[in-house]
């Protein structure tokens, strides 16, 4: 068994990790963490917890002696604690899987610029390995620290790789449009999103400058082999959970639907959890929540030259939680698949 142990379990990012992870075989939770909620009882925090073993489990204080025992840390953390509190772990002979954006660029420049704080830990993003299974499987294998993707940048980059790693979009910027369930904006407690605020609303935020631009351009960049600029617009929608992003990309030629499918297919097959649709269908959120799969399609509009591709997942499972678990099964040479098999609720 794998001893996992969790800091920011409080959260929904971290609440989610524990549903996932108390239904993996092949993991024991032996600590869990939070400032805020130290000596509380799981279950007190979580009632979905009340009942199921791991929910009698006491929070503790992220300082103290129980991650000694852990294998593999989570960290569902704010930017700037990760890198504070991943290097004594790994000098203890673990392995870091944090979900926040403190591993996520090899540029601590980058990081630096977007997330307005000096990096604790610059030494360790030369070896930090970003956690899209899709894209660097081999490299997460070997790794002793992986920088989780965030939530938009799994769809949006799922949704554009196969098209930039064949050379299929021209020059100039890939538009981005996302809209995502409150769940991705955290539990904190914010007069926008209370329930009277969200209810009925659809709202944009983070216009021209929101921190997963250099994420996307970064990787989407690394993908093409050149530099790819990126237009990043996300929203809220007045949903728990589920994201679902229209992209569009500049085609150097034109291409049939079916070309594109075929496209797709390839790029993905033997991938567990990313599900290219062919004509008519189309992703839906309802189609992928509490999953870890990523639905996406596109077409080409011969009108504009444009390819528009599709995207849907859950935020909270492929986007956070559940690609962490993924990572975790590629870096203890599990099944990729533990834990995470199970089909989406309908409807």
């Amino acid at each position: 068994m794998i001893k996992a142990g969790i800091i920011g379990v409080n959260g929904y990012a971290g609440g989610e990790l524990l549903r996932l992870l108390a239904g993996h075989p092949q993991v024991e939770i032996v600590a869990a963490a939070s400032r805020s909620q130290a000596g509380r009882r799981l279950a007190e925090i979580f009632p979905s917890l009340r009942g199921v073993a791991i929910g009698n489990l006491a929070v503790v204080s992220p300082e103290g002696p129980a991650f000694s025992g852990c294998e593999v840390l989570f960290l569902c953390t704010p930017h700037g604690v990760a890198a504070k509190l991943a290097p004594e772990f790994l000098r203890q002979g673990g392995k870091v899987i944090d979900l926040g954006a403190d591993f996520r660029f090899r540029r601590v420049d980058l990081y630096e610029k977007w997330y307005k704080v000096a990096h604790a830990a610059p030494s360790l993003l030369a070896e930090a390995v970003y956690g899209l299974p899709e894209l660097h499987r081999e490299e997460i294998k070997k790794a002793r620290v992986v920088g989780n993707p965030g939530c938009y940048p799994t769809a949006a980059l799922l949704g554009m790789a196969p098209l930039l790693k064949a050379g299929l979009v021209k020059e100039g910027p890939v538009i981005v449009d996302a809209k995502s369930g409150v769940s991705g904006a955290g539990r904190s407690l914010r007069a926008d999103l209370h329930y009277a605020e969200m209810d009925g609303d659809f709202r944009a935020y983070g216009l021209v400058g929101h921190r997963h631009t250099p994420e996307i351009e970064e990787e989407a960049s690394r993908v093409a082999g050149r530099e790819v600029r990126v237009i990043f617009t996300p929203h809220l929608f007045p949903v728990s959970r589920g994201l679902y992003a229209t992209i569009y990309l500049p085609a150097v030629r034109t291409l049939s639907d079916a070309e594109l499918f075929e496209i797709y297919q390839d790029f993905y097959a033997g991938e567990p959890f990313v599900v290219p649709l062919p004509e008519p269908f189309l992703p839906q959120t309802k189609g992928v929540l509490f999953t870890n799969r990523c639905q996406v399609a596109a077409r080409f509009d011969p009108r504009t030259g444009k390819i528009i591709v599709l995207s849907a997942l859950d935020n909270m499972v492929k986007g956070a939680a559940g690609q962490a678990v993924q990572n975790m099964n590629i870096l203890y040479g599990l099944d990729e698949t533990l834990g995470l098999a199970a089909p989406g609720i309908w409807p």
